[in-house]
């Protein structure tokens, strides 16, 4: 199975290395994927009062943020599929701020949100389940770096975990 210490800086931009580094080196790949509790339980648990607050006004809401994260699931794990059926076509990136802005996710409730959060990660899950394990080392070009099949799941576990810390430290202390 692998786990996050099998994966090589040649397999994902540097960059990456900001969510990365806040998943454990001994996690495996489905542990990854399925660490969706912690998200679900986080933002179960932000008072009603902040779902739509912003620390300043061209910073994201917690409903943004979650959406964000959505919407990364569904972009990253679209690679992930590509390349792992030999698609190498080289992917363009995204602006997340204007996606963001477009979301609309502040007109949702936060249990909608969570319920197409679960519902893209179950898919996401399927989707890791289906592969040979030949194909996780599959790298393809995107957003102008290197992404193997097998380092998504980590990065999006990361993303998450930072996500929830960035949360936690400018929307819910005041």
């Amino acid at each position: 199975m692998t786990s996050k210490q099998d994966i090589s800086n040649k397999e994902y931009k540097p960059y990456y290395d900001l969510y990365l580094n806040r998943v454990s080196s001994k996690t495996t790949l489905f542990e990854a994927l399925e660490q969706q509790s912690e998200l679900i339980d986080f933002f179960n648990a932000i008072p009603l009062n902040k779902h739509e607050f912003r620390y300043e006004p061209e910073k994201w809401t917690p409903k943004q943020i979650l959406q964000h994260l959505i919407d990364t699931e569904r972009i990253f794990v679209n690679r992930a599929l590509r390349f792992a059926r030999e698609d190498f076509t080289e992917l363009p990136g995204y602006d997340e701020n204007h996606y963001a802005e477009q979301c609309f996710s502040n007109q949702r409730s936060i249990k909608d949100l969570l319920e197409e959060y679960e519902v893209v990660r179950s898919s996401s899950i399927f989707l890791y389940k289906s592969f040979a394990d030949q194909v996780l080392t599959n790298t393809g070009q995107a957003s102008g770096g290197p992404f193997s099949v097998r380092v998504i799941p980590f990065i999006l576990c990361g993303h998450q975990k930072h996500h929830i810390h960035i949360i936690k430290e400018r929307y819910l202390k005041n």
